[in-house]
């Protein structure tokens, strides 16, 4: 499934994940429901990595990161971009079809990509057969049910199935929610302009950033999450 933010728009998605949760919350809120040491000594899946921006920050914990990324462009910036980091793998695969032995890994890590609700059932099978025994999964998603950019996000993907839906797919197999409040802080407007014309739609797009002021933006995410 391609992702046209990303994918056709590279640069501008590096500053949308500069700006994104600022405070850490989400990576605090993951090393905590690990618990112990968080990251560290554990082997980490970045699955659908992108550029590899989150690469080098599980590397500075954990005892192997392997990112996967089904855009080979997309997996060749990764590389590159991890090419000091030795414990650190990129590989070109599916969510569908992870490219990883059985129970190989301990920790996955899915922020943004793919795993959206229903749909997504063939890459939850790949999870049950590469995640160990005891081992974690988060996914991060957004939640389309509250903040500024939920609102946006409902007006320009009003086809998409309703939270509710989403919320009823990953309970009902046995995932865990925990609702965050993040926020977007960029450094210039012409960041936030750029960044929420690739997320929405053009005439959507141009609607809310009319009504909208300032360089932040008030952003719920729903991290999902499931021992194994």
């Amino acid at each position: 499934m391609p992702s046209p933010n990303i994918w056709h728009h590279t640069a501008t998605y590096e500053t949308e994940n500069r700006a994104v949760d600022p405070d850490g919350l989400l990576e605090a809120t993951m090393a905590s429901l690990l618990g112990g040491s968080g990251w560290s000594g554990r082997r980490v899946l970045d699955l659908g990595c992108g550029t590899g921006f989150h690469l080098p920050r599980l590397a500075a914990a954990a005892a192997t990161v392997t990112g996967i990324e089904p855009h080979p462009d997309l997996a060749a910036l990764a590389r590159r971009r991890t090419r000091g980091l030795p414990h650190v793998t990129v590989l070109q695969g599916t969510a569908q079809s992870l490219p990883l032995p059985d129970a190989s890994v301990d920790v996955v890590h899915a922020r943004w990509a793919y795993f959206f609700g229903p749909g997504c059932e063939p890459g939850l099978a790949e999870l049950d057969r590469v995640v160990g025994r005891g081992g974690t999964a988060f996914v991060i998603d957004n939640d389309a049910s509250r903040s500024t950019f939920g609102r946006w996000f409902r007006r320009g993907y009003p086809h998409l199935p309703a939270p509710e839906v989403v919320e009823r797919f990953w309970s009902t197999r046995g995932w865990t929610r925990v609702p965050l409040d993040l926020r977007w802080a960029f450094d210039s407007r012409r960041d936030l302009e750029d960044v929420v014309r690739i997320e929405l739609p053009g005439r959507v797009a141009e609607e809310v950033l009319a009504e909208h002021e300032g360089t932040e933006v008030d952003y719920a995410v729903n991290l999902w999450w499931k021992r194994f």
